[in-house]
């Protein structure tokens, strides 16, 4: 049986980081990590004075596997249908994502329009959205756990699962650990002999 690994305590280093890589040299575009199922507010850094509702803001979104860009708000009004129950915006115009999940991971552009017709004002200001999950699978008394770190581009991130307080770097007689990019995997006996709960596991990601 394959269930989301709620319970489990999880910790998130860095949960907020600076990447390069901006459109214009010396941009440092902002890239949040998330748990699934969690709320992101994402900022949006070129923001014009004297909006009125965002009206000048567009938000974009392109996905890891390089579809064309979605428009998800334009000019402060939410567009995107499939997500608009999870969608929402401030009055710093930042877009709010909630229960996010891996299909949000990717590309955030902020976008600025001013007149009629429209021009671009400024710059994009984009974000980048990664997100942790974390299973459970049972099979008998075996209990495996996951923790995968999804992102948009090449993964940069180091998973390790820790129980109690000792990273798991090797094999023990009852433990089985495996680590992969951005995914790490822990395999353990749980009955009255082994006295291993999944409470007793944390995964890290730095």
């Amino acid at each position: 049986m394959m269930v989301t690994f709620r319970w489990i305590e999880m910790f998130l280093f860095f949960v907020l980081m600076l990447q390069f890589g901006g459109v214009h040299s010396g941009d440092l575009p902002l890239s949040f990590t998330v748990r699934d199922g969690d709320k992101v507010t994402l900022p949006c850094e070129n923001l014009i004075n004297n909006h009125h509702n965002c009206d000048t803001t567009v938000w974009l979104f392109t996905d890891s596997r390089g579809t064309p860009a979605v428009e998800l708000v334009i000019l402060g009004q939410i567009k995107e249908k499939a997500k608009s129950d999870r969608l929402s915006v401030t009055a710093e115009c930042s877009l709010v994502i909630k229960k996010v999940t891996a299909e949000d991971v990717g590309r955030y552009t902020c976008r600025q329009f001013r007149g009629n017709p429209g021009r671009q004002q400024g710059p994009d200001a984009v974000v980048y959205l990664s997100v942790v999950s974390m299973t459970e699978h049972q099979k008998a008394d075996e209990v495996t756990l996951n923790c995968s770190v999804w992102t948009y581009e090449r993964c940069k991130h180091k998973v390790k699962w820790i129980h109690i307080s000792e990273a798991l770097d090797r094999d023990y007689s009852n433990l089985k650990t495996s680590e992969s990019s951005c995914s790490a995997t822990v395999t353990f006996l749980n009955d009255a002999y082994t006295h291993i709960s999944t409470y007793d596991f944390k995964c890290s990601v730095v």
